[in-house]
């Protein structure tokens, strides 16, 4: 693999965004901003989390990154920007199947939330709940929103203790990632900014970077 060419597509993407050292999983420590998350870098692992999907169902991350895959974390259907991002995503998920791409997109939605997005956007690929945040927490995304924002949020009809079932008031920064079939993340996308999302043809670029990249290797 050839990361040094990810993390300079990265640093071309979100120039503004700065790239801090990695998350410590097993602090209880939450930033209280999108802007001071410790994300998982290049080169390491999907973490082994487990969430459920709009059934019910559990799914492993890890298992999921048995092959070349892509997570994308949003911030839940209430969000028009979210909701943007998974309609352009449903737009080139053939492409990213015909590539071999698995696509696993998260939020701390319930899974009946996360039906309901379902039936919003025309889509195939997977949608988890995050909704205990644990995976959001163990990518280094995870933050914790501040009072204000969050009465603003709940009088605009945006109750986000409802949309996750739970009072921690916890959302993800934005985030995409790719890992190989090693569960190796070899690219990723954080912005701090939940207004902007990565464009389409920079994502699909990402992916066939990496493939041709893992076709050099074989």
């Amino acid at each position: 693999m050839k990361p040094l060419f990810f993390l300079l597509l990265a640093s071309l993407i979100v120039s503004a965004c700065r790239t801090p050292p990695p998350a410590d999983t097993n602090s209880d420590d939450i930033p209280d901003t999108a802007m001071d998350v410790q994300p998982l870098l290049i080169g390491e692992s999907i973490p082994d989390i487990t969430l459920q999907n709009h059934q019910n169902d559990p799914i492993n991350l890890r298992d999921e990154s048995s092959e070349n895959t892509l997570f994308v974390f949003y911030r839940g259907g209430w969000c028009p920007f979210c909701s943007a991002e998974l309609a352009q995503l449903s737009s080139i998920e053939d492409q990213l199947y015909e590539m071999g791409i698995n696509i696993v997109a998260v939020s701390p939605d319930r899974p009946e939330f996360l039906r309901m997005s379902m039936s919003d956007v025309n889509m195939d690929y997977t949608l988890l709940s995050d909704s205990t945040m644990e995976a959001s927490k163990a990518f280094g995304i995870a933050f914790r929103l501040d009072d204000e924002t969050y009465q603003r949020y709940k009088s605009n009809g945006m109750d986000l203790e409802e949309r996750s079932g739970l009072d921690h008031h916890l959302l993800p920064a934005p985030a995409v990632y790719l890992s190989n079939n090693e569960g190796i993340i070899e690219f990723q996308y954080v912005n701090p900014d939940y207004r902007q999302r990565i464009d389409k043809d920079v994502l699909l670029a990402a992916v066939t970077a990496m493939l041709e990249s893992q076709d050099e290797d074989m």
